[in-house]
């Protein structure tokens, strides 16, 4: 059997190795695009911090790992799929052949259409070249303005906080992290980032980026000019399908596929940022572009290319994220559901909130700041979706009381939460 496996990335990583337990003498091809090992997108914070060397990124530290597993690296770009034919054609021109295919070309940075978005010192924070790129530019002192304060914005922007720069954050949205976060818990991060000496604008747009007298000018949709050394777009991510688009798959916003990580060609398989898989807690298809759902999906795609009948439950929305030493969370249906109940409770001096959403009788959503003793009770709860009966109330008078309720209504299930 001939497996190859497009992005060398955590999920790439992950299929590979699990189809060469299973299938010793399988022939494995790990493609990527990047001149650089396999490596992790997420360790890039750490490399701008200086914590780590560059080979710290790399998701395997034995330079000769991937030789000893028989899993041939092979750096190019897929350009088409031929599903037909069964091959995936390179940049060079090359078809590659196989017997089952692994789609796991993650995501690629949302490239904004601004006036002066391709200046010299307007980046991505995307890749190891991207980071060699900011690294030069963004030592103490230096002016930098910071497009997009959602999870991975904020992970870049501690990074940057650390390395001493005079840092501007601009947000569209009304509050930081929108994306998992409630009003009232992204406007407490909000506060918390701006005490650590950051500029915050939110509801507001870059609207162009020119050659200014020193540096680049930054024009904001609220009529401020900002004058900096670097601009870094971190406005979001997107599924990377664009060489797809001849596959003849189903494709929505990602790639689709069922409980099995299989395609509409049952030889073709996808995980990662490039699914649209199942959502746990509403059955819907979604994108959700998390490390843990990534390997949890690469696995079970690897286990079904080699021949087993492995099933996902569906991917659970789960976030967590550490804002300048601020840990803040949130999990399943964090926003409620029409209809749905939720309580509140907030400690702003102490940078602590946690909101409970519930259907019913049954924990669905949660949304926690400062209190990290929760955490694993609320995805516990949410992921065995156990029926709390008279610990519904006693949540809604005392949210804080989460621990107590997944004692003695969500621990007899704990078994059943991977």
């Amino acid at each position: 059997m001939n497996h190859v496996i497009l992005g060398n990335g955590p999920a790439g990583v992950i299929a590979a190795e699990q189809i060469r337990r299973l299938r010793p003498n399988d022939s494995i091809i790990l493609i990527g695009s990047e001149d650089s090992p396999p490596y992790s997108r997420m360790a890039i914070p750490y490399l701008l911090v200086g914590n780590i060397s560059e080979e710290g990124t790399f998701l395997r530290k034995d330079a000769h790992h991937f030789a000893n597993l028989k899993i041939h690296l092979k750096k190019a770009r897929a350009t088409k799929v031929d599903a037909a034919k069964k091959h995936v054609i390179l940049d060079s021109g090359e078809a590659i052949s196989y017997d089952r295919l692994l789609i796991a070309t993650g995501s690629k940075p949302i490239r904004p259409n601004i006036p002066g978005i391709d200046l010299p010192g307007v980046h991505p924070c995307w890749t190891l070249e991207d980071a060699r790129a900011i690294q030069k530019i963004a030592k103490p002192g230096a002016r930098v303005l910071q497009m997009g304060a959602g999870f991975i914005g904020c992970i870049i922007l501690e990074a940057l906080a650390s390395q001493g720069v005079k840092l501007t954050v601009v947000e569209m949205g009304d509050r930081m992290v929108p994306r998992m976060m409630t009003e009232k818990a992204g406007g407490l991060i909000k506060q918390w980032v701006e005490q650590k000496g950051i500029t915050v604008h939110t509801k507001t747009k870059v609207e162009a980026i020119s050659q200014g007298s020193s540096g680049l000018q930054v024009s904001l949709s609220n009529g401020e000019r900002i004058e900096v050394d670097l601009v870094i777009s971190a406005t979001g991510v997107k599924p990377n399908i664009e060489f797809l688009k001849d596959a003849n798959l189903g494709i929505n916003t990602g790639v689709v596929v069922n409980d099995r990580m299989q395609t509409s060609d049952p030889n073709i398989y996808a995980a990662g940022d490039v699914t649209e898989s199942t959502d746990f807690c509403t059955g819907k298809s979604i994108v959700n572009a998390i490390q843990p759902n990534a390997a949890d999906q690469a696995m079970i795609a690897a286990t079904n290319m080699a021949g087993g009948n492995a099933q996902t439950r569906g991917a659970l929305q789960v976030n967590v994220l550490d804002t300048l030493g601020l840990i803040s969370s949130s999990f399943g249906q964090w926003a409620g559901v029409e209809g749905g109940e939720y309580v509140e409770k907030a400690n702003p001096d102490q940078y602590q909130y946690i909101r409970l959403e519930f259907d019913q009788d049954r924990l669905i959503g949660a949304t926690s700041l400062g209190l990290t003793d929760h955490i694993g009770a609320l995805r516990g709860l949410i992921q065995t979706r156990v029926a709390l009966g008279e610990w519904k109330e006693k949540l809604l008078e005392d949210p804080t009381q989460i621990m107590a309720a997944y004692l003695a209504k969500g621990q007899s299930q704990a078994a059943w939460v991977s």
